[in-house]
Order: C-alpha cells, then structure tokens, then sequence
C-alpha cells in the first residue's frame, strides 16, 4: 500500500527529488542512503528503486511547517562537497547535497513550489540539529527568495578570490563549457563572450549575490575556500557551530586524517588530497597566466570598486 500524502509529508524517509509536470517523484531513502548519495539528482543512491509520483499541489497543501534549514551556499569547484561531507562525517545530522527540486526552481521559479521544496527539506530525523542543505550554482538566483522565507537561517557563503576561481573553473573544455552555459543563464554574459569575459561576469554576479545577501543575514558567514583547503580542522572546528552543529575536535582530527581528505570528495576511492590540488593549480597559474590578468581586467572594468566588493565577501569570514 502507498503511503499518503501525510506520510510523504512527515518523514525524510520520502524525499521530493524532482517535478516531473505537475507532479513530485518521491523517492524512498534512509539515513543510509542520504549519507552514500554524494549528489541528490541523477546520481541519488536511493534506499528503493521504485519512486512514486503525486500531484505537487496536493503535496503543498499536506506539507509540514518549514523548520530552520541551514544552507551553504557556493560558487562550485571550491570544496563545498568536501566541507559538507566533512561536516556530515564529524556531527551526523542530515545532510542533502544539491537537491534536483531547488535546482529545477532556479531555471524555473515558482514561489508556490519553493515554499513546498523548503519545508520538505527542513524535515529531520531527530535532535537539536537543522537539516544542512549544500545547494549549487544555480541555486544562487533563489537566494532572496530564500532568505526571505528565512532570514535568520544559519548559512554559509564559500568562495575563492577571482584569480584562484579561474584556475579552478578553466582547468579544462568541460568546465569552461560549465562556465559559458552558467554565466549566459544567470550572469548576463553576452553572446559570443570568451572564456574570460564569461568567467568574470560568473564570478561578480556571485560576489555581487553574495555581499546583498550578507546585507540581509548579518549572522551569515563566509569562507574562501583556500582557508578551508590549508587548514580544515581549525575551520571545521570554528564553523561547526555557526551551522547549528557540534564541533568535537578529537572527531574532527578523526575525519580530517582519513579517507575523505586524501581522495577525491565527489568520487570515493580516487586519490586526491590538497598537495595534488596545489601542484594542479601552481601548473595552471603558469600555463593561464595571461588569461588571468585578461579576467582580472575584465572584472575590474566592470566593478571599479573591485576591491570593495572582495572585501565585503571577506568582512564575515569564519
């Protein structure tokens, strides 16, 4: 027998992947499987194969009181899989990285539907701790709308600096693709811009998303990345908190020193670990260097007080 629409509602156990038209796609999951997903789209491990589908409207109107959810919010290739899989590793609590419903709503908004798709991913299995949602690129253009709904969530904002954030999103032809399909959706970049000028205009529309949403959560917190790469156990250890977790340091050596850390976090079992990450980026800095300083002018043309704007990103930090 199906579950009903309350039960679907109530437990974790029933998560809203997707919209598939007028429909949710419920998908049955577990602690378990929410801790082995590393993504929750396409790449779900879900506890069943079987899903179900149930008119969204119905769903909305059965949906819990959203509770607090903690966010980290990102600029993608910055150790946002890592640190949440860290944080999930060190504390438990209920982690969902990159949810397939928020992302949908990025590309199609719908105040009615983000209402539903909040409450469903606030929902925990127990204890004091809010759910921790890593959301993804797109998810950015949701952020007044979700800080709105919830402005005094906990949430973190993680970024590189510009420099550091070109060697790391145009490191290869897939990730520059990744670049220009992001930047002319979301950043305006005009038609036939190049790999630069796309990679800067991603980059402010972030920076610029991210200092307004600052301006609206004055308890928000941000980390560059590099912080979190040189350093983890001392950034685990302050941040935990701010995301309403707990911060154990005997825990957080036992996960810094493990597995986690020395391979790669969005594919288990291939090595990886900051060394090999600082040796990829010292011989790009080389092999990029002049389309670094050609992004880094890009950005300056169209932000004069570029400065500013990486201080204000900078004034929250962990």
């Amino acid at each position: 027998m199906p579950p009903s629409l309350s039960d679907i509602a109530a437990s974790p156990d029933h998560y809203l992947h997707s919209f598939d038209g007028a429909d949710g796609v419920i998908v049955a999951m577990d602690s378990a499987a929410y801790a082995r997903s590393i993504f929750l789209d396409a790449r779900i491990s879900p506890a069943s194969e079987e899903a179900l589908r149930v008119p969204a409207a119905a769903l909305a109107e059965a949906a819990p009181r959203a509770q607090t959810t903690a966010w980290i919010f990102h600029v993608a290739h910055c150790g946002s899989t890592l640190l949440a899989r860290a944080l999930e590793a060190m504390s438990g609590g209920l982690v969902l990285r990159e949810p397939m419903a928020l992302r949908q709503l990025a590309f199609a908004p719908d105040p009615a539907r983000l209402a539903l798709v909040l409450a469903m991913l606030g929902r925990r299995y127990g204890g004091d701790a809010p759910t921790l949602v890593k959301a993804n690129v797109p998810v950015n253009a949701l952020l007044p709308a979700i800080l709105a709904a919830d402005p005094a969530a906990p949430a973190l904002f993680l970024h590189l600096g510009l420099e550091d954030y070109a060697l790391a999103v145009l490191r290869s032809p897939q990730h520059r693709g990744w670049v220009h399909e992001m930047a002319a959706r979301f950043a305006d970049a005009p038609a036939g811009a190049g790999d630069a000028a796309s990679l800067a205009a991603l980059w402010l529309w972030q920076m610029r998303a991210f200092a307004a949403a600052l301006d609206a959560m004055p308890q928000a917190a941000t980390l560059n990345a590099e912080r979190f790469y040189a350093d983890p156990a001392a950034t685990l250890a302050a941040l935990a908190p701010r995301l309403g977790r707990p911060a154990d340091g005997a825990r957080i050596a036992q996960v810094v020193q493990g597995p986690l850390f020395s391979t790669y976090s969005k594919r288990p079992g291939v090595a990886f670990d900051n060394t090999a990450r600082l040796e990829r980026k010292a011989a790009l800095a080389h092999e990029l260097a002049a389309e670094l300083a050609e992004v880094r002018a890009l950005a300056q043309r169209a932000v004069p007080d570029l400065a500013a704007l990486e201080a204000r990103t900078a004034a929250a930090a962990v």
